[in-house]
């Protein structure tokens, strides 16, 4: 069949949760058999979001191909197990820059160069490249912000123009907000008819309507809105706020959403979804009774959405070993000598986080020596990976002024040093060391037993490195090096064996982890906290 183009659109109120509903659709539809991608299209003119505070964007996503990208593409690949690239996310900076390089080349053979058709044909080439080079059944293009902003004008203009295009091969989801006024006791659909008259404005009429709420809406209601909205009326589905995000595509397959889209690309005869391994997840969620308690220790850890892979894969790694994740942020920047047993003596295990600058470092710094002091099960990503070098070279090894030449370059002991290709880099966006690579684990090192494998591939962000001149003392001492690249011999993980779990890695294993494959290093975590708790409790 010919490639079939969704556009996810957004009203009313952001952050809804299009990513969600644009992820469920490709869950179901890939349940379904079909070939299946999304791509997120973003208004804000930076090139990637590489560049952005957390403070402004949450995380920021590394795909395999090393394109620093916005986070909707973790749910994208958590979703649906399929890995995303740098064609999956495409900013308007990114639209622009390509426009004015063909302009600079002389593509345009002189003509004035304009939103349209240019910028809109930039984007229409985007949003079909996928399905012309990837050979896909479903393209889902998510765009970003919310109907009525100014910035999403030619996106949306480029969603009009496909639409007539295609024909039936496209189809508009529409994600609008039905609130509810408590002191009226009322469920209120004028938000979603303006929204809807916002986009009809434009040209864009949308085939399925999906309500956000806190509270069911009437079929009646529902009814009403179709009315107003000119849609079918079994094409407007509810999206109440649900326990998890993954109970989301039971709940759209529950009302057909999946065969409505099937309907309006008019694609007939596809077999039910396979939800068989999604169920089983389910189960393991809801029959989960016992907690296990994880300290996150961050600069970030009031932002919702900043550490949204690690705690995704950690909760995916708890309901897998039947558990409930009870996840306790701890501010970095808070912590110190005085507060550290009180703040991490109840956790079952501690993730020291990932992040830049030397703010909350030394909180970091405290946590890794009380929980090495007090055998804690210890899970370091990239710069956690980085203290627990800084820590262990200042209390273990006795080099007091140790430190990474990030924080501090004059340090005498750069037992963390910036990268050597990283010397001569200037520009900050798209630069560091990004994407998947090879590493080599140690044979019979708690890394490898966890994996179960002695070559794995992960991705990774980051600009400095270990310093393999102290590779020596560090092994002597006891903090094992046993993983490293292959090419390169930078070290990606290290542990200390004689402790029940305390590994760093360099690279980013939240990244690939899915609902369906979730990643062995966050699974032999959690079972090493489970052990640790157990053992608590019965020496009580």
């Amino acid at each position: 069949m010919d490639t079939k183009y969704i556009f996810v659109t957004g009203g009313v109120v952001s952050s809804l949760g299009k990513g969600i509903i644009s992820s469920s659709l490709a869950c179901l539809l890939k349940a379904r058999g079909f070939r299946v991608t999304i791509q997120k299209f973003d208004p804000y003119i930076n090139i990637d979001p590489g560049t952005l505070n957390p403070y402004e964007h949450g995380e920021c996503y590394v795909t395999v191909d090393g394109h620093e990208a916005d986070l909707d593409l973790g749910h994208y690949e958590r979703f649906t197990n399929i890995q995303t690239t740098r064609a999956n996310n495409i900013t308007s900076g990114r639209i622009f820059q390509n426009v004015i390089n063909k302009e600079r080349h002389g593509e345009y053979l002189g003509k004035t160069v304009q939103i349209i058709p240019h910028i809109t044909d930039e984007i229409k080439r985007n949003v079909t490249l996928l399905g012309e080079t990837g050979n896909f059944d479903f393209v889902i293009t998510e765009i970003g912000g919310t109907v009525g902003d100014i910035e999403s004008l030619p996106f949306l203009e480029a969603v009009r123009q496909l639409k007539w295009e295609l024909g039936d091969d496209a189809c508009c989801v529409h994600l609008t907000y039905v609130p509810y006024l408590g002191a009226a006791k009322e469920l209120k659909t004028k938000p979603t008819q303006h929204s809807v008259k916002q986009l009809q404005q434009l040209g864009i009429q949308p085939d399925i309507l999906v309500l956000r709420t806190e509270k069911d809406i009437p079929q009646e209601m529902r009814r009403k809105i179709a009315q107003f909205c000119n849609v079918a009326p079994d094409a407007v589905v509810q999206s109440a706020d649900a326990p998890s995000i993954y109970e989301v595509p039971v709940r759209m397959h529950n009302q057909h959403l999946d065969e409505i889209l099937l309907r309006v690309c008019n694609v007939s005869n596809a077999p039910e979804p396979d939800m068989e391994a999604w169920y089983k997840f389910l189960n393991h969620m809801v029959e989960a009774k016992e907690e296990v308690t994880i300290g996150l220790v961050g600069k970030y850890v009031e932002l919702q959405d900043a550490y949204k892979s690690i705690n995704e894969a950690l909760f995916q790694a708890a309901t897998y070993n039947d558990r409930r994740l009870n996840l306790i942020s701890i501010h970095s920047e808070h912590l110190h000598e005085g507060n550290v047993d009180e703040k991490l003596a109840q956790m079952d295990g501690v993730i020291i986080a990932p992040g830049f600058g030397s703010r909350g470092i030394e909180g970091k710094f405290v946590a890794l020596k009380w929980c090495r002091e007090h055998d804690v099960p210890t899970f370091g990503i990239c710069l956690g990976m980085q203290c627990m070098v800084i820590e262990f070279a200042r209390n273990v090894l006795g080099l007091k002024d140790a430190n990474s030449t990030e924080m501090q370059p004059s340090t005498p002991h750069n037992v963390i040093d910036l990268m050597e290709e990283q010397k001569s880099v200037t520009d900050m966006g798209g630069t560091m060391r990004l994407g998947a690579y090879d590493c080599v684990l140690r044979p019979g090192s708690r890394a490898a037993m966890a994996y179960g494998a002695e070559n794995v591939r992960e991705r990774h962000r980051h600009r400095f490195e270990f310093n393999n001149n102290y590779r020596a003392a560090f092994e002597q001492a006891g903090m094992n090096c046993v993983g490293e690249n292959p090419e390169t011999h930078l070290v990606e993980v290290v542990e200390i064996p004689e402790k029940r779990w305390f590994i760093g890695t360099q690279y980013h294993p939240e990244y690939s982890s899915t609902v369906l494959s979730p990643n062995p290093i966050f699974l032999d975590f959690i079972k090493a906290a489970i052990s640790f708790h157990k053992e608590k409790n019965s020496n009580k």
